[in-house]
């Protein structure tokens, strides 16, 4: 390779580790949310390509001075908004690395390397998380592709067992398939499910109790009218909440009636790593397939998430790609989930589980539990504040007297700069919610985000 093309790589990476280092030292007091709107960086990014290109130092010391404004502080201890975690170290570290190898990760043949990384993060998941070792593990790009090839998978199961084979019979004239819904299910089931030509009308939805748990008695009465194949999706916590669906009164209730479970995890079916949360699980392992997230409970960088099938038949019936393109030497991550070409996501997942052990996976989300529970105990000291929910898992949902204060003081949290939370809609009415998703966050943070939120009420109080 010729040496201006070496140094300018060199110089480029160099440049990329400053600014990476500036921006992650300034977390603790720059401000939560941006600063800076779309519209300003497209003006900042924006304008005319020019006719004559930049070394890559240039490229990315530009890069790094244009963009501050508008990030977010996500990889601190404040960012509560959504359910988005962190960034472990050896995560981050790692992700750099697979950006530097470069490695096509879809198949063994190609890429041993960062193939077996993958299937031995998998296996480490599977154990932590006591599902079936036999399992296939594909790493995509988050929760809404791992729900995604998950029911797709079982779309095509259900759908053999009835006698129906898709790939050679096409969707038009197949048996009716009917899929099962909780009411407080996530919004990425149903867009999954319109992925899979499944509408809204076309849901069976379950009622659910006040923390958003799907009633055992609702899902009896519901199967007992259906017919034809069935795909119940359940969920390990409620993202505003946290609740958790009864796996062991619901899964034997589906499973009687021939139904493929499927259970959506995000960020809830790590409470399994946990000993004193793990009963928040039971009964979750006698699923047919899971899908989870570790860019949120596991701190690892995005994109990362895991579609987790309990036969890898299923699985490779659903994606293996057939004829003479590919060659098959051995269950390769492109036999398990949609794409073919993609960077080794599961890579920086590996270094998490290495760089935590067992034991650190396991007081990382004591900890997220814990700071939720201390979150929640600090806001509802504040008066006017009504925690709206059960502190389970990692979840903390609050609100004022009223929708429009509600939304106010969510609002002036974010302007005011010291957190990040997220509004919410709950009952019928606005509320506000706070998400334990990161490593970084100490009870310091806490108690900054509380009296942060504690001036703001004050202060709105004051002005009525």
């Amino acid at each position: 390779m010729d040496d201006d093309v070496t140094e300018d790589r060199a110089r480029g990476l160099d440049a990329a580790h400053r600014a990476a280092v500036d921006f992650l030292g300034t977390l603790d007091d720059r401000p939560v949310w941006p600063r800076a709107n779309l519209d300003d960086m497209l003006d900042a990014f924006g304008g005319p390509l020019a006719d004559e290109g930049a070394d890559a130092e240039a490229v990315i010391e530009e890069i790094a001075r244009l963009a501050d404004p508008g990030l977010v502080a996500i990889p601190g201890g404040r960012f509560f908004g959504f359910v988005i975690g962190g960034t472990h170290p050896a995560a981050l570290a790692a992700d750099w690395l697979v950006s530097a190898w470069d490695q096509n990760s879809g198949s063994a043949t190609l890429t041993p390397t960062t193939v077996a990384m993958e299937r031995v993060a998998g296996r480490w998941m599977l154990d932590i998380l006591g599902l079936p070792d036999s399992s296939s593990v594909g790493f995509v790009t988050g929760c809404q592709m791992a729900n995604f090839t998950c029911l797709t998978t079982a779309r095509n199961a259900v759908l053999a067992r009835a006698g129906w084979d898709l790939s050679e019979q096409g969707i038009r004239d197949s048996p009716r398939l009917r899929f099962v819904v909780g009411a407080h299910r996530h919004g990425s089931i149903d867009r999954a499910a319109r992925f899979l030509g499944i509408g809204r009308q076309e849901l069976l939805i379950v009622d659910s109790d006040d923390q958003g748990r799907m009633r055992p008695d609702a899902l009896e009465r519901i199967l007992a009218d259906a017919s034809g194949p069935l795909i119940v999706c359940l969920q390990a916590g409620e993202v505003h909440t946290g609740a958790f669906d009864d796996f062991s009164s619901l899964i034997p209730i589906a499973q009687e009636h021939g139904a493929w479970v499927h259970v959506d995890g995000a960020f809830g079916l790590w409470a399994a790593a946990s000993e004193s949360l793990r009963p928040l699980t039971a009964g979750m392992a006698a699923a047919d397939s899971w899908a989870t997230d570790a860019h949120k409970t596991l701190n690892v960088p995005y994109d990362c998430g895991m579609a987790i099938v309990r036969d890898p038949a299923d699985s490779i019936a659903a994606f293996r790609t057939g004829g003479d393109y590919l060659l098959y030497t051995s269950l390769d991550p492109w036999d398990v989930t949609p794409e073919l070409s993609r960077r080794a996501r599961g890579v920086p997942a590996w270094a998490a589980l290495r760089g935590l052990g067992r034991r650190g996976v396991s007081d990382l989300i004591d900890r997220l539990h814990e700071n939720a529970a201390a979150m929640a105990a600090s806001l509802a000291a504040i008066d006017g504040i009504r925690v709206l929910n059960e502190v389970d898992y990692t979840q903390v949902m609050f609100r004022l007297d009223s929708d429009d204060a509600t939304t106010a003081l969510g609002e002036a949290v974010l302007l005011e700069g010291t957190a990040a939370l997220t509004g919410a809609a709950w009952d019928g009415h606005a509320a506000l919610r706070c998400s334990m998703s990161s490593w970084a966050t100490t009870r310091d943070d806490i108690d900054r985000t509380v009296a942060a939120i504690r001036g703001l009420v004050v202060q709105a109080t004051e002005r009525r």
